[in-house]
């Protein structure tokens, strides 16, 4: 393993509260060493080292052209899946590369935040999309030396969708079975904060309680709602939706219980050696995703189209149109990080006793993006008291 690579006995969790506080309680807590490793492997999923193995993916079809700038290659990281939009429709359309000059992209493709974070320190990554809970993780558990969280991506996209016929209302939980993607992983951590507000025991290791949390793979979780073996699931996109697609009900959509319908879900990432080293490399990245998230506003059509393609080009396989639609209609991709929710992630966490007080001081560095934006005359974004010092 590398030096500051992925933490086995780590695990990364989020809390939630209660619809009447109107607000969800995500956080992100280490676990007691010694404590079974838990491999996370959803789209956010975190915690010990995952054995997942990135796969390289093409970029667009545009050759680099153009200055070349500090670094002959910047080596890019992210997910196959819609909430890493920004950087599958970035790259398939060539906006990132075109900012680049002859600067060459390459990019890897991951499965788990922890493998990411992994490629991160090791150097075989150079900026990176993840979830909010794997960059909390690497900073903190590199004594704030490994990364910088300089952009934001994507809000949205989590949902709780059960079977109608046996789930009517929040109230009818009792006794039912819902699935979270993996023990320990954002979703599975709300839903289990979530259910301890409404009043219900489950034991958090094994999900055995009033409510049975069964942690399957989102790959799996279509199947199991067929087959009548769990009755809902609280997971992120495009699952909830192949499960609508399946008959399953919207019985709670995570955004509506965060201020102005809003949470971090993908951020950008860097490591802290490549950002001292090519900062104009960084500086190009940035404004290729700025530009990227305005071409998906402007163009929502085609651009759903580029993320399927690119989806299917690192997978081998496209979404359903039907479902693609569903999925990315929740989904909200906005340059703001939204810094303001990891620190309340942190500061739930702590609330919820799963956390000793962590530093996040200097884990944001906007002042690139900041710089971007202030050049296309839009207003600078916070870092929440938690910038670059």
């Amino acid at each position: 393993m590398a030096p500051n690579s992925a933490f086995p006995h780590i695990v990364l969790r989020y809390t939630a509260r209660g619809l009447g506080s109107g607000r969800i309680r995500r956080s992100a807590v280490a676990a007691i060493a010694g404590l079974t490793a838990v491999s996370l492997l959803s789209a956010c999923g975190y915690g010990s080292k995952s054995t997942d193995k990135a796969s390289s993916a093409p970029v667009a079809a545009t050759n680099a052209s153009g200055a070349k700038l500090s670094a002959d290659t910047v080596k890019i990281g992210y997910f196959a899946n819609l909430t890493h939009g920004t950087p599958l429709v970035g790259l398939k359309e060539g906006l990132i590369q075109k900012e680049l000059g002859a600067t060459q992209v390459k990019t890897q493709v991951f499965n788990a935040g922890p493998a990411e974070i992994e490629a991160l320190n090791a150097g075989s990554i150079d900026i990176g999309w993840i979830g909010p809970s794997p960059a909390i993780n690497g900073f903190t558990k590199s004594n704030g030396q490994s990364l910088k969280i300089i952009g934001g991506s994507a809000s949205g996209g989590v949902k709780l969708v059960v079977n109608p016929d046996k789930i009517k209302t929040l109230d009818d939980l009792r006794g039912k079975k819902i699935a979270t993607p993996q023990l320990g992983n954002t979703q599975d951590v709300a839903l289990l904060n979530y259910l301890a507000e409404k009043g219900y025991k489950v034991d958090a290791q094994s999900g055995a309680g009033d409510v049975s949390v069964v942690r399957t793979d989102n790959k799996v979780t279509p199947d199991a709602y067929k087959s009548g073996s769990i009755d809902g699931a609280w997971v992120p996109e495009p699952t909830a939706s192949k499960l609508v697609t399946l008959g399953a009900k919207v019985l709670l959509n995570e955004k509506t219980l965060w201020p102005d319908s809003k949470f971090v879900i993908t951020n950008i990432i860097v490591s802290q050696k490549f950002l001292k080293e090519h900062p104009d490399v960084v500086e190009a990245v940035l404004r290729g995703s700025v530009n990227t998230n305005a071409f998906i506003k402007a163009n929502p059509d085609k651009a759903k189209a580029d993320a399927n393609a690119a989806i299917k080009d690192a997978s081998g396989n496209a979404l359903d149109v039907a479902l693609l639609d569903l999925a990315w209609s929740d989904l909200d991709f906005l340059d703001d990080p939204l810094a303001g929710t990891l620190q309340a992630e942190a500061d739930h966490a702590v609330t919820a006793g799963l956390l000793k007080k962590p530093n996040l001081a200097g884990i944001y560095d906007l002042a690139p993006l900041n710089k971007v934006l202030k050049e296309k005359g839009q207003a600078a974004v916070a870092d929440a008291g938690l910038g670059a010092k």
